[in-house]
């Protein structure tokens, strides 16, 4: 079972977060970790930058990996993934772009992307901890419903659904690429812990899903069940369908603080 924690805002969801990864790196300066974008993880990487200053911790050796990238856009478009987790983690947190990786999304190389980032990872010796969001038809990374527990590092089609929610962040809904290359959910279930954010009603029937549902293909963020070190932060409207709501409350308030997350 995933362990739930709710929280009473994103910021405290970020800071949460942010407290456990700085521990890891004060621990092992040449962690990696495993970097989602879109605006859930935002808290915790402004957490993790205040925390990177306020603390004088070592990033340097740090390392990373995205989850995904679209396929088809420049490298520098604004809104590839390069271009945000540049944007939203590097620049703030001071780390060494060269230790930070993305799937590559280039058309001319894109026929064995998957292969080469999935080789880099295991180079990397794995990741240490995955951050994750979800979406609101329960994907995880870009694995959308149907995608395989086995799955690997690959291009996928995006749903209407995905392209509509993302549209927010292009000028308009058919700028948004209909492919990307995304972290297999396989990739994912690999990485050392997993704490998947989740904010707002508008995710509550996928947390819900996620964290109590049938294990089903349909439903990718299940795939967090099969996880031995699975963590859920979320804010009461995204914890609002949840059923043992007051068990997860009940265990997280009676937790030896020295477990951590």
């Amino acid at each position: 079972m995933a362990e739930v924690v709710v929280v009473e805002s994103e910021a405290r969801a970020g800071e949460l977060a942010a407290g456990s990864i700085l521990d890891l790196i004060a621990a092992k300066p040449d962690a990696v970790l495993g970097l989602a974008t879109g605006s859930t993880p935002l808290p915790v990487y402004r957490a993790l930058a205040e925390g990177v200053r306020s603390r004088g911790i070592d990033v340097s050796s740090l390392r990373g990996f995205a989850l995904d990238e679209y396929v088809g856009l420049p490298a520098g478009h604004p809104e590839s993934y390069r271009s945000v987790i540049a944007r939203e983690v590097v620049q703030p947190l001071g780390l060494d772009p060269h230790r930070i990786h993305v799937p590559n999304g280039a058309l001319e190389t894109i026929s064995d992307a998957g292969e080469q980032y999935e080789l880099a990872i295991e180079r990397a010796g794995g990741v240490d901890v995955q951050i994750l969001g979800i979406g609101t038809d329960g994907h995880i990374g870009f694995n959308e419903p149907g995608s395989s527990f086995a799955s690997a590092t690959r291009v996928k089609t995006l749903t209407a659904q995905t392209r509509r929610d993302n549209a927010r962040f292009f000028d308009s809904p058919d700028d948004v690429p209909m492919h990307c290359i995304t972290q297999g959910l396989g990739t994912i279930l690999r990485a050392r812990h997993l704490l998947l954010l989740a904010f707002g009603g508008g995710k509550a029937d996928a947390v819900a899903s996620a964290v109590e549902g049938p294990i089903s293909a349909s439903s990718p963020g299940t795939a967090i069940q099969l996880h031995p070190h699975a963590t859920v932060i979320v804010d009461e409207a995204a914890a609002g369908r949840l059923q043992n709501l007051d068990y997860y409350r009940y265990a997280w308030n009676n937790k030896p603080r020295w477990q951590g997350l």
